[in-house]
């Protein structure tokens, strides 16, 4: 079993919730935190049925940050 990091946006229409260290994309949505959570694991479950082990990038991720910048 792999442990892959989540970030989780709220928004005003709801929550967004997406992978990182996946090949391609992969995003779940809910009206609440855990719904949210909830499909993006459904939703990675079928990317790694659907396209294998290879999805996973070659290097763990140890940590995440969050930074700001002015563009």
């Amino acid at each position: 079993m792999n442990k892959i990091k989540i970030i989780v946006e709220k928004h005003p229409e709801g929550y967004v919730a997406y992978p990182l260290g996946l090949k391609g994309v992969v995003v779940g949505e809910g009206d609440t935190y855990e719904e949210a959570l909830g499909d993006v694991k459904s939703a990675i479950n079928f990317h790694i049925e659907t396209f294998g082990a290879e999805v996973f990038e070659i290097e763990d991720i140890l940590e995440t940050f969050v930074a700001e910048v002015a563009v």
